[in-house]
Protein backbone atom coordinates (compact mmCIF):
# COMPACT_ATOMS: atom_id res chain seq x y z
CA UNK A 1 0.00 0.00 0.00
CA UNK A 2 2.93 2.05 0.57
CA UNK A 3 6.15 2.56 -0.49
CA UNK A 4 9.62 3.33 1.31
CA UNK A 5 9.18 6.66 -0.26
CA UNK A 6 5.55 7.66 1.11
CA UNK A 7 6.70 6.44 4.40
CA UNK A 8 9.76 8.65 4.33
CA UNK A 9 7.74 11.56 3.32
CA UNK A 10 5.24 11.26 6.07
CA UNK A 11 7.93 11.03 8.32
CA UNK A 12 9.80 14.25 7.53
CA UNK A 13 7.09 16.63 7.65
CA UNK A 14 6.21 15.79 10.90
CA UNK A 15 9.13 15.96 12.41
CA UNK A 16 9.99 19.21 10.32
CA UNK A 17 6.64 20.67 10.36
CA UNK A 18 6.09 21.80 7.16
CA UNK A 19 5.76 20.98 3.58
CA UNK A 20 8.35 23.25 2.33
CA UNK A 21 10.93 22.25 4.89
CA UNK A 22 10.52 18.40 4.56
CA UNK A 23 10.90 19.20 0.71
CA UNK A 24 14.44 21.17 1.41
CA UNK A 25 15.48 17.76 3.53
CA UNK A 26 14.37 15.56 0.71
CA UNK A 27 15.25 17.45 -2.33
CA UNK A 28 12.00 17.77 -3.48
CA UNK A 29 9.95 20.68 -4.77
CA UNK A 30 7.15 21.47 -1.77
CA UNK A 31 3.98 20.67 -4.63
CA UNK A 32 5.51 17.38 -4.95
CA UNK A 33 5.27 16.51 -0.55
CA UNK A 34 1.94 17.81 -0.45
CA UNK A 35 0.78 15.65 -3.32
CA UNK A 36 2.32 12.68 -1.98
CA UNK A 37 0.42 13.52 1.70
CA UNK A 38 -2.47 13.99 -0.05
CA UNK A 39 -2.56 10.63 -2.13
CA UNK A 40 -1.65 8.55 1.77
CA UNK A 41 -4.47 10.64 2.91
CA UNK A 42 -6.70 9.35 0.01
CA UNK A 43 -6.07 5.69 1.01
CA UNK A 44 -6.15 5.98 4.05
CA UNK A 45 -9.45 7.80 4.01
CA UNK A 46 -8.25 9.84 7.12
CA UNK A 47 -6.37 13.47 7.32
CA UNK A 48 -2.52 12.71 8.74
CA UNK A 49 -2.07 16.81 9.15
CA UNK A 50 -4.14 20.04 9.93
CA UNK A 51 -3.16 22.50 7.47
CA UNK A 52 -2.04 25.88 8.89
CA UNK A 53 -0.72 29.26 6.68
CA UNK A 54 2.34 28.26 6.55
CA UNK A 55 3.15 24.43 9.05
CA UNK A 56 1.06 21.47 9.75
CA UNK A 57 0.61 19.80 12.71
CA UNK A 58 -0.34 15.87 13.51
CA UNK A 59 -3.63 14.91 13.53
CA UNK A 60 -4.09 12.43 16.37
CA UNK A 61 -4.35 9.45 13.01
CA UNK A 62 -1.27 11.02 12.04
CA UNK A 63 0.23 10.73 15.13
CA UNK A 64 -0.08 7.41 15.66
CA UNK A 65 0.40 6.18 11.74
CA UNK A 66 4.14 8.33 12.53
CA UNK A 67 4.53 6.05 14.75
CA UNK A 68 3.70 3.05 12.90
CA UNK A 69 5.53 4.16 10.02
CA UNK A 70 8.92 5.18 11.53
CA UNK A 71 8.96 1.35 12.89
CA UNK A 72 8.29 -0.16 9.01
CA UNK A 73 10.89 2.47 8.07
CA UNK A 74 13.92 0.72 10.34
CA UNK A 75 12.48 -2.66 9.58
CA UNK A 76 12.87 -1.98 6.02
CA UNK A 77 16.14 -0.73 5.95
CA UNK A 78 17.04 -3.68 8.41
CA UNK A 79 15.96 -6.11 5.85
CA UNK A 80 17.81 -4.13 3.49
CA UNK A 81 21.24 -4.59 5.46
CA UNK A 82 20.48 -7.83 6.61
CA UNK A 83 20.39 -9.21 3.09
CA UNK A 84 23.55 -7.50 1.60
CA UNK A 85 24.93 -9.20 4.76
CA UNK A 86 23.95 -12.59 3.27
CA UNK A 87 25.04 -11.74 -0.35
CA UNK A 88 28.41 -10.49 0.87
CA UNK A 89 28.92 -13.66 3.69
CA UNK A 90 28.18 -12.42 6.69
CA UNK A 91 25.95 -13.63 9.23
CA UNK A 92 23.93 -12.66 11.92
CA UNK A 93 25.49 -14.25 14.35
CA UNK A 94 28.29 -16.54 15.55
CA UNK A 95 28.42 -19.38 18.01
CA UNK A 96 31.55 -20.58 20.01
CA UNK A 97 31.46 -23.60 22.09
CA UNK A 98 34.23 -23.89 24.84
CA UNK A 99 35.30 -26.76 26.47
CA UNK A 100 35.31 -25.99 30.50
CA UNK A 101 39.30 -26.94 30.54
CA UNK A 102 40.02 -23.39 28.64
CA UNK A 103 41.40 -20.67 30.68
CA UNK A 104 37.83 -18.30 31.76
CA UNK A 105 40.02 -14.91 32.05
CA UNK A 106 40.61 -15.15 28.06
CA UNK A 107 36.78 -15.30 27.20
CA UNK A 108 35.77 -11.65 27.89
CA UNK A 109 38.69 -10.43 26.17
CA UNK A 110 37.43 -12.27 23.24
CA UNK A 111 34.09 -11.33 23.54
CA UNK A 112 35.70 -7.46 24.08
CA UNK A 113 37.37 -7.47 21.23
CA UNK A 114 35.16 -9.28 18.72
CA UNK A 115 32.60 -6.72 19.25
CA UNK A 116 34.74 -3.91 18.57
CA UNK A 117 35.83 -5.40 15.30
CA UNK A 118 31.55 -6.62 14.41
CA UNK A 119 29.10 -4.58 16.74
CA UNK A 120 26.47 -5.46 14.33
CA UNK A 121 27.26 -9.58 14.87
CA UNK A 122 25.95 -11.10 17.77
CA UNK A 123 28.21 -13.61 19.60
CA UNK A 124 26.40 -16.46 21.35
CA UNK A 125 28.58 -18.68 23.96
CA UNK A 126 28.03 -22.04 25.40
CA UNK A 127 30.27 -24.04 27.68
CA UNK A 128 30.51 -27.97 27.28
CA UNK A 129 32.13 -30.99 28.93
CA UNK A 130 33.87 -32.93 26.82
CA UNK A 131 32.35 -34.86 24.21
CA UNK A 132 29.76 -31.58 24.33
CA UNK A 133 31.93 -29.88 22.34
CA UNK A 134 31.78 -31.94 19.09
CA UNK A 135 28.50 -32.84 19.72
CA UNK A 136 27.56 -29.20 19.38
CA UNK A 137 29.63 -28.53 16.37
CA UNK A 138 27.94 -31.81 14.50
CA UNK A 139 24.66 -30.74 15.42
CA UNK A 140 24.89 -27.45 14.13
CA UNK A 141 24.41 -25.96 17.49
CA UNK A 142 27.98 -24.12 17.48
CA UNK A 143 30.05 -22.47 14.22
CA UNK A 144 33.79 -22.86 16.31
CA UNK A 145 34.65 -25.19 19.13
CA UNK A 146 37.61 -23.71 21.29
CA UNK A 147 39.75 -26.70 23.58
CA UNK A 148 37.74 -29.93 21.99
CA UNK A 149 39.76 -33.31 23.73
CA UNK A 150 40.29 -36.13 22.91
CA UNK A 151 40.25 -37.71 19.01
CA UNK A 152 37.99 -36.15 16.76
CA UNK A 153 34.47 -38.19 17.10
CA UNK A 154 32.25 -37.04 14.47
CA UNK A 155 32.64 -36.76 10.62
CA UNK A 156 31.61 -33.82 8.04
CA UNK A 157 33.33 -30.48 6.55
CA UNK A 158 35.24 -29.84 9.18
CA UNK A 159 38.72 -28.36 9.94
CA UNK A 160 41.20 -27.64 12.96
CA UNK A 161 43.99 -26.30 14.33
CA UNK A 162 46.27 -28.21 17.23
CA UNK A 163 46.05 -26.35 20.27
CA UNK A 164 48.86 -29.35 22.20
CA UNK A 165 47.93 -31.33 24.81
CA UNK A 166 46.27 -31.33 27.80
CA UNK A 167 47.65 -32.48 31.15
CA UNK A 168 46.30 -34.21 33.80
CA UNK A 169 47.15 -34.20 37.62
CA UNK A 170 45.46 -36.31 40.30
CA UNK A 171 44.72 -34.24 43.13
CA UNK A 172 42.87 -34.20 46.87
CA UNK A 173 42.92 -32.37 50.15
CA UNK A 174 45.66 -32.17 52.07
CA UNK A 175 44.21 -33.44 55.05
CA UNK A 176 42.58 -36.23 52.67
CA UNK A 177 42.99 -40.04 54.36
CA UNK A 178 44.83 -40.92 50.95
CA UNK A 179 47.46 -38.67 51.89
CA UNK A 180 48.92 -40.57 54.80
CA UNK A 181 48.69 -44.10 52.83
CA UNK A 182 52.50 -45.66 51.39
CA UNK A 183 52.66 -45.00 47.93
CA UNK A 184 52.18 -46.28 45.17
CA UNK A 185 48.41 -45.74 45.64
CA UNK A 186 46.13 -49.08 45.16
CA UNK A 187 43.42 -48.99 42.94
CA UNK A 188 41.44 -50.76 45.81
CA UNK A 189 42.42 -47.70 48.63
CA UNK A 190 41.23 -45.23 45.54
CA UNK A 191 37.92 -46.68 45.12
CA UNK A 192 36.99 -46.68 48.46
CA UNK A 193 36.19 -42.59 48.10
CA UNK A 194 34.61 -40.98 45.73
CA UNK A 195 35.59 -38.90 42.75
CA UNK A 196 34.76 -35.75 41.46
CA UNK A 197 33.69 -36.36 37.86
CA UNK A 198 32.26 -33.58 35.61
CA UNK A 199 29.12 -35.03 33.65
CA UNK A 200 29.81 -34.70 29.64
CA UNK A 201 27.34 -32.61 27.96
CA UNK A 202 27.08 -34.63 24.81
CA UNK A 203 23.27 -34.54 24.08
CA UNK A 204 24.01 -37.75 21.65
CA UNK A 205 27.28 -38.84 21.15
CA UNK A 206 29.42 -41.33 23.91
CA UNK A 207 29.44 -39.70 26.80
CA UNK A 208 33.45 -39.49 28.09
CA UNK A 209 34.48 -39.47 32.07
CA UNK A 210 38.65 -38.65 32.30
CA UNK A 211 38.84 -40.76 35.41
CA UNK A 212 37.23 -43.39 37.35
CA UNK A 213 38.15 -46.67 38.69
CA UNK A 214 35.59 -49.56 38.68
CA UNK A 215 33.31 -49.62 41.68
CA UNK A 216 33.79 -46.69 42.46
CA UNK A 217 31.21 -43.90 43.46
CA UNK A 218 30.77 -40.63 41.92
CA UNK A 219 29.75 -37.17 42.64
CA UNK A 220 28.80 -35.24 39.32
CA UNK A 221 29.48 -31.89 39.34
CA UNK A 222 28.72 -29.00 36.22
CA UNK A 223 32.15 -27.61 35.97
CA UNK A 224 35.56 -27.57 37.11
CA UNK A 225 35.02 -24.46 39.54
CA UNK A 226 32.80 -27.00 41.52
CA UNK A 227 34.95 -29.83 41.07
CA UNK A 228 37.80 -27.94 43.04
CA UNK A 229 35.47 -26.78 45.41
CA UNK A 230 34.62 -30.13 46.81
CA UNK A 231 38.08 -31.04 46.29
CA UNK A 232 39.19 -28.58 48.18
CA UNK A 233 36.68 -29.84 50.86
CA UNK A 234 38.03 -32.97 50.94
CA UNK A 235 34.74 -34.83 49.79
CA UNK A 236 36.10 -36.61 47.06
CA UNK A 237 39.41 -37.34 44.74
CA UNK A 238 39.92 -36.50 41.35
CA UNK A 239 41.93 -36.09 37.96
CA UNK A 240 42.06 -32.59 37.06
CA UNK A 241 43.49 -29.86 34.40
CA UNK A 242 47.07 -29.35 35.52
CA UNK A 243 47.16 -25.72 34.36
CA UNK A 244 44.11 -25.55 36.64
CA UNK A 245 45.36 -27.51 39.31
CA UNK A 246 49.05 -25.25 39.77
CA UNK A 247 48.00 -22.38 41.58
CA UNK A 248 46.40 -24.62 44.55
CA UNK A 249 49.08 -26.88 44.71
CA UNK A 250 51.56 -24.42 44.75
CA UNK A 251 49.13 -22.22 47.51
CA UNK A 252 48.64 -25.63 49.21
CA UNK A 253 45.07 -26.09 48.72
CA UNK A 254 45.51 -29.05 46.91
CA UNK A 255 47.85 -31.98 47.03
CA UNK A 256 48.92 -34.41 44.09
CA UNK A 257 49.96 -38.19 44.24
CA UNK A 258 51.08 -40.61 41.93
CA UNK A 259 48.28 -43.22 39.95
CA UNK A 260 49.31 -46.86 39.51
CA UNK A 261 48.45 -46.13 35.78
CA UNK A 262 49.23 -42.06 35.29
CA UNK A 263 46.01 -40.58 33.35
CA UNK A 264 47.00 -40.56 29.35
CA UNK A 265 47.86 -36.66 27.87
CA UNK A 266 44.91 -35.29 25.74
CA UNK A 267 45.14 -33.81 22.10
CA UNK A 268 43.26 -30.64 22.17
CA UNK A 269 42.31 -28.65 19.42
CA UNK A 270 40.43 -25.53 18.01
CA UNK A 271 37.70 -27.16 15.25
CA UNK A 272 35.24 -25.36 13.39
CA UNK A 273 32.24 -25.88 10.51
CA UNK A 274 33.85 -25.08 7.31
CA UNK A 275 30.56 -24.70 5.55
CA UNK A 276 29.27 -21.48 8.53
CA UNK A 277 33.06 -19.44 7.13
CA UNK A 278 32.08 -15.74 6.84
CA UNK A 279 33.75 -13.01 7.61
CA UNK A 280 33.45 -12.96 11.27
CA UNK A 281 33.94 -16.42 11.33
CA UNK A 282 36.90 -15.82 9.72
CA UNK A 283 37.97 -13.23 11.78
CA UNK A 284 37.83 -15.31 14.80
CA UNK A 285 40.22 -17.94 13.14
CA UNK A 286 42.92 -15.55 12.50
CA UNK A 287 42.58 -13.43 15.77
CA UNK A 288 42.77 -16.93 17.94
CA UNK A 289 46.27 -17.51 15.90
CA UNK A 290 48.09 -20.59 15.38
CA UNK A 291 48.85 -23.49 17.53
CA UNK A 292 51.38 -21.79 19.75
CA UNK A 293 49.06 -19.24 20.62
CA UNK A 294 46.04 -20.60 21.24
CA UNK A 295 48.00 -23.19 23.42
CA UNK A 296 49.84 -19.82 25.11
CA UNK A 297 46.41 -18.03 25.69
CA UNK A 298 44.00 -20.82 26.45
CA UNK A 299 45.84 -23.82 28.05
CA UNK A 300 48.11 -22.58 30.58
Amino acid sequence: MFSFNDLQVIDVVARRGSFSAAAEELHKVPSAISYTVRIIEEKLSVTLFERHHRQVSLTPAGQYFVEEARQLLKQMEHIQLQTQRVANGWAENVSVALDTVVRQSRVSTMVRDFYQAFPDVELHLTMEVYNGVWDALADGRADLVIGATAAIPVSGDFDYTDMGNLHWVFVMAPDHPLTERALPLQESELAKYPAICLEDTSRTLPKRTTWLMNNQRRIMVPDWSSAFQCLEAGLGIGVVPEHMAAPKLKRGKLVTRTLPHAPPVSPCCLAWNKASLNPALSWLLEYLGDSEQLHREWMR
